[in-house]
């Protein structure tokens, strides 16, 4: 098996245009290609997916542990060529400056993966040597075994990069990428997802493929890639017990926050996942037994959302009746009173959530959290714990006291968090079930004794 992990030695684009060309070049090549995406992020996989043809998938040893990373990355591998791990800010950068927990260096570790490093070289030359050497040092375990020169002024720039660092490091440098907009990924943040499906990015990725074929040695990076295959890890899929139950999953441009392996443990205890689009005015299916609404933008479709009446109302009634729901970031908001807009502007939502939300320009929240259910909650009950992330521009007003769902764990402390009520609970948390399966097991077993008792 082929796998090399593309690694920046900061935060930037710069490492997912590359990734993504080098993806496209390959496809163009005939090679089936699987993507990864260290960490939690839901934006850069969409890209993969678009490219690849198959679903990208998230490796995070810091969520799900070492051998469910090992796990997913085994599952993913399956069928592939090659697999492409993009990386996560810098190489060594995670969940805290001390240690390298959640890094993309601990995922290369785990997954026996040489690190191709993307260096930024704009205005640099015998110095990229003295930047590939500092990495090459700081960690042994990690494997770095060549690099590639982005943003160089010319090939004669690249020239000079490559003979420094081949004579100082003793690594091969496989290629570059010029200086040039037109190869900024579009999109890159809200618009993404409409564009992605509706095909309007497949040019760009084809455009990218074939100038990233120009000047990178794609022979070189597949016999950079040949690594050791990987033992056969612990399924994180350990299933005692099925439910013959049906969940309704919101999946659109608006609510599409998912890992697969959230998906595929809900199925592997026997639930059956009807989607549907509350954007395209669809209701909620008839005869289930549960609802999850996961992340997303619909801020960016408030008053498209505002509209579906019907869609709110089948929603709101759902849930009164004690329909067991799950409702993650994107799908919390949507389930409040309102949406206000950052130019002001408010629509109404769900209102099955007392308050409203309020959108700003400005990050508001980002971060791992580990999570406690509050009483009464029954995904987690008590001595229960799952981990997921944060990531969100908008706050939750609330009108007078809280039920909260949770108490979660982050680097700023402990706080109560989330709304429960009954058989609802949400919040802004992104959990990942793989950190809790048993969370899966209690939602569904929830879904059936609701369903029987009529």
């Amino acid at each position: 098996m082929r796998r090399i992990v593309i690694a920046g030695t900061e935060s930037g684009v710069g490492k997912t245009t590359v990734t993504i060309g080098l993806m496209a070049a390959l496809r163009q090549k005939g090679y089936t290609v699987q993507g990864f995406k260290c960490g939690p992020d839901y934006i850069d996989p969409t890209y993969h997916t678009a490219v690849t043809g198959r679903r990208s998938r998230n490796l995070d040893s810091w969520m799900v542990g070492h051998e469910t990373v090992q796990a997913i990355c085994a599952k993913g591998c399956e069928g592939a060529d090659i697999a492409i791990i993009e990386g996560v800010m810098g190489l060594f950068d995670g969940k805290r400056p001390t240690t390298n927990e959640g890094t993309t260096a601990e995922i290369s570790v785990l997954t026996k993966s040489p690190v191709l490093l993307v260096i930024d070289c704009s205005g640099m030359a015998r110095s990229a040597a003295a930047i590939v050497r500092g990495f090459q040092t700081f960690d042994k375990r990690v494997r770095i075994a060549g690099v590639i020169a982005n943003r160089v002024g010319s090939e004669g720039h690249f020239r000079l990069v490559k003979t420094a660092i081949e004579q100082e490091c003793g690594i091969p440098v496989i290629g570059f990428l010029q200086k040039d907009d037109m190869l900024h990924i579009p999109e890159r943040h809200l618009g993404l997802i409409p564009s992605i499906e509706r095909g309007e990015l497949d040019g760009f990725f084809a455009k990218l493929g074939e100038r990233v074929a120009e000047t990178v040695d794609l022979n070189a990076l597949l016999k950079l890639s040949e690594a050791p295959a990987l033992s056969a890890p612990r399924s994180y899929v350990n299933v005692n017990k099925s439910y013959n139950v049906r969940i309704a999953v919101a999946k659109d441009a608006a609510f599409h926050f998912y890992y697969p392996e959230n998906l595929e443990l809900l199925q592997a205890y026997g639930a059956e996942l009807v989607f549907f689009s509350p954007l395209a005015g669809e209701p909620l299916p008839d005869d289930v037994d549960g609802l999850y609404i996961g992340g997303g933008f619909p801020e960016e479709f408030a008053k498209t959302l505002s509209e579906q009446q019907n869609v709110k109302q089948s929603i709101k009634a759902a849930i009164e009746s004690g329909l067991p729901t799950l409702a993650e970031c994107g799908g919390f908001m949507f389930l409040t009173e309102a949406i206000e807009t950052t130019d002001g502007s408010c629509y109404d939502m769900v209102g099955v959530i007392p308050g409203r939300v309020v959108m700003h320009s400005k990050l508001v929240a980002l971060g791992y959290r580990e999570v406690k259910g509050e009483k009464g909650n029954f995904l987690l009950p008590e001595g229960l714990r799952a981990r997921g992330h944060e990531f969100h521009y908008s706050t939750y007003e609330a009108e007078g006291g809280l039920p909260f769902a949770y108490e979660t764990t982050g680097l700023r402390g402990v706080k109560k968090d989330g709304y429960q009520r009954e058989n609802l609970i949400a919040g802004y948390i992104h959990f990942h079930f793989a950190s809790c399966p048993p969370m899966v097991e209690n939602w569904l077993k929830r879904c059936k004794e609701v369903k029987e008792r009529g």
